[in-house]
């Protein structure tokens, strides 16, 4: 179940960055929050935007508040910058790949993929979203869902115009299956966020 309840253009709107194909169309023609008083000057205090970088790197995983400070914890136990860490581990999510894989058009759809049981990890089903990817491991379409008309667009590239192939992933959409290679760096991880905000809204 998504975890964001409303209107995924809304959402984008507010937060300033396109979480969808369809909202990319329509944040291009209204640039500014929804709302009756969406085009006004708004004071914006430190913590007001901290939490709305936090509420956008949530949106852009599609996470309830409960799994993001989930992961913030265990992004702090990690060495090296918690910020860095923390997108990191949003990244190598299992539904976070198949979206960066092509095989799901967004973050919504990659969920469900997974939640449905049409994902296999190392040739195991695997139908939870948060599952932890690890370098080698190789994630592959059920045989059984492969016919179905969302994985017959992906295998013809339907969904590849949303963005490039990560370096850190090796694909073959044809055979609707991919690898991931090694840890993401943060340049190389497409998603908008300051997450040294982040990082200071959850030690405030």
């Amino acid at each position: 179940m998504a975890n964001q309840k409303r209107p995924k253009v809304k959402i984008a709107r507010a937060l300033g960055v396109p979480l969808t194909p369809k909202s990319v169309k329509y944040f291009e023609a209204r640039p500014y929050p929804p709302g009756q008083h969406g085009r006004g000057r708004k004071q914006n205090s430190d913590y007001k935007v901290r939490l709305t970088e936090k509420q956008r790197l949530r949106a852009q995983y599609d996470l309830s508040e409960k799994q993001m400070a989930r992961a913030f914890e265990a992004a702090k136990k990690v060495e090296g910058k918690t910020g860095e860490a923390l997108v990191g581990l949003l990244e190598v999510r299992l539904d976070s790949l198949v979206l960066r894989s092509g095989i799901a058009r967004t973050i919504y759809q990659a969920r469900q993929m997974v939640v449905h049981g049409h994902i296999e990890v190392n040739g195991s089903k695997v139908n939870k979203p948060s599952f932890q990817m690890k370098p080698g491991y190789v994630v592959t379409v059920k045989e059984k869902s492969k016919e179905k008309v969302p994985f017959q667009v992906a295998r013809e590239g339907g969904n590849a115009g949303e963005g490039q192939t990560p370096k850190y992933l090796e694909v073959n959409l044809k055979a609707l299956a991919f690898r991931l290679d090694r840890a993401p760096q943060r340049r190389e991880v497409p998603v908008v966020c300051d997450e040294q905000l982040v990082v200071e809204y959850y030690s405030r």
